[in-house]
């Protein structure tokens, strides 16, 4: 794991509250290392609230943000049909390009902690086209999942209390995944405080219900007590080579969308205590904390289940789960089926929280309208973001809903090329970012430079072969072809042409951010003498 303290690279100090949340990059200046503030019309209507929580609900918000009941959930079935026992061993290697990626995320966040993360930091290194992309590619992400995250915890609560029925009703769920969206959207208005709180509940309601069925599971294999066909784990099911190296490439796809979401708690870095630091590290951690949750559930599931019986389920995708629960708790499946529910509704919360301060960020550099950038003056959250969001997420969820329960599922695999990419895009902005400094010592190389492009490197392959394999209309949940395309690349082809129109009709209207010029990381004066006391140090 990358060290909290780079080589060279030391925090910048946390500014104060109103400038810390109204910085940008001034048009015109020579790199965009000194800032000035934000547009009027952004400090008028106030500022995020700092230090409204600390890194442990960081990490919590980090963590709920990527569902690990639910990703595990959704995943467990494709990823064995595909590579079988050898699952935990793509899940581990999934793990290499996330912490990876998070590094970079972290040592940027360092440098800049703005809450649009991608957004601005690739705006710096890379420019104003490419940063505003990877913005609309985060609030996408948004749009297109909370409407699945809600509809699961709707669903998966439904069974938990025994409502059967109400469950399989699809006009039922509709209207009350609607309704929870509309609650936890509330939520994130109403405080960030409140969000945190309500985040540490759940995130350990999760991972106690998650530790429960898998050591009941384990315990069944062991004691032959199992209800299926049972398989004695073993450490070769590390292996991702295990497999072939074409199962790989889908099972590393299916990883990547398993881990995403952990970069949540580094979109509130301006409402975090030690802004500079606290949130990298609690998205690092929480790759780290995902990793020991997905091996040790992966290896209790095939070894209670086998590969036959999961990937049988394949297609249901989390249903898998709510079959199991009965398989390995009998009259106590509502532990598991609780889990689920629980991570969906935490990361319908916390995956709203990234798309909503992108585009808050967004709006104050006048890559988006100034409306976008309105922060409530009192409880210090960007209402008008959060309810865009929130609307828009709503009306995709219910016109792909009534479209068929498939067609969710495709969007869903779309969501996998947008991860793709703007993870890709910040360990590349990484980088150039810093790209005076990588010759400095082997640390800076490896942690500021050839560790973050590699981990873009493996996110452009699995980008590339991702394309390819949504391109045959067989690949797609559906089946059917869409203008002689799979769904899910027809679904990315659209939002991604649907942005770089909306992209081209802004500048047409409003040039200011398109002015702003890339640099390089400066040298703070702290890090410079820092430095220089290190070679006083080296030279005695």
């Amino acid at each position: 794991m990358a060290a909290d303290t780079p080589p060279e690279t030391a925090a910048r100090t946390a500014t104060a509250t109103t400038a810390r949340t109204a910085t940008t990059v001034a048009p015109g200046t020579a790199d965009g290392a000194d800032r000035s503030t934000a547009p009027p019309e952004a400090a008028r209507a106030g500022a995020l609230k700092a230090d409204a929580i600390g890194f442990l609900d960081a990490l919590a918000i980090g963590l709920n943000a990527t569902s690990p009941a639910y990703s595990l959930a959704a995943v467990i079935g494709p990823l064995v049909a595909l590579v079988g026992v050898y699952a935990p061993g793509v899940l581990l290697a999934s793990f290499v390009p996330m912490l990876l990626i998070a590094s970079a995320f972290h040592f940027l966040n360092r440098s800049d902690p703005d809450c649009g993360t991608t957004f601005s930091w690739a705006t710096r290194a890379l420019g104003p086209t490419t940063g505003w992309l990877g913005g609309w590619a985060i609030a996408m992400t948004g749009v297109l999942v909370v409407g699945s995250l809600a509809d699961v915890a709707v669903g998966f609560g439904l069974l938990a209390v025994g409502a059967d029925g109400l469950a399989g009703n699809a006009l039922v769920r509709e209207v009350l995944t609607v309704l929870l969206i509309l609650v936890m959207s509330w939520l994130c208005v109403r405080g960030t405080e409140a969000s945190a709180r309500f985040q540490n509940l759940l995130v350990l309601l999760q991972v106690v219900c998650l530790v429960v069925f898998a050591g009941v599971a384990v315990y069944r294999v062991y004691a032959g007590t199992g209800s299926l066909d049972a398989v004695h784990p073993a450490a070769g099911w590390l292996n991702p080579f295990g497999a072939g190296g074409s199962a790989l490439t889908g099972g590393l796809l299916l990883g990547v969308f398993a881990y995403w979401g952990w970069e949540s708690a580094l979109n509130l870095t301006e409402e975090t205590k030690d802004s500079a630091n606290a949130p990298g590290r609690a998205g690092i951690w929480s790759t780290v904390v995902l990793l020991a949750t997905y091996l040790s559930v992966a290896f209790a599931v095939v070894a209670y289940a086998g590969t036959a019986y999961l990937a049988g389920r394949a297609d249901t995708e989390e249903d898998v789960f709510a079959a199991l629960a009965h398989e390995v708790l009998g009259g106590w499946d509502w532990i598991l089926l609780l889990a689920v529910s629980t991570s969906a509704l935490a990361s319908t919360q916390t995956t709203i929280i990234p798309a909503s301060r992108t585009a808050l960020s967004m709006a104050r550099r006048h890559a988006l309208p100034a409306r976008f950038a309105h922060i409530d003056a009192r409880r210090g959250t960007p209402g008008t973001s959060t309810w865009w969001v929130a609307g828009t997420a709503t009306v995709w969820y219910v016109v792909i809903h009534r479209i068929s329960e498939n067609a969710l599922a495709d969007s869903l695999t779309a969501l996998s090329l947008l991860i793709a990419f703007y993870y890709a895009l910040t360990g590349i902005a990484c980088a150039v970012w810093y790209r005076k400094r990588l010759m400095r010592g082997l640390r800076p190389f490896l942690l500021l430079g050839a560790g973050p492009l590699l981990g873009s490197a493996l996110l452009v392959w699995l980008l590339v072969e991702s394309v390819a394999d949504m391109a045959d209309p067989r690949n797609s949940a559906t089946s059917t072809a869409w203008f002689g395309l799979g769904a899910p690349l027809v679904i990315a082809l659209f939002l991604a042409g649907a942005g770089v129109v909306l992209m081209l009709l802004r500048r047409a209207s409003s040039a200011a951010f398109w002015r702003e010029r890339t640099g390089t990381h400066r040298e703070s004066e702290s890090e410079t003498e820092s430095a220089a006391g290190a070679g006083a140090r080296g030279a005695v």
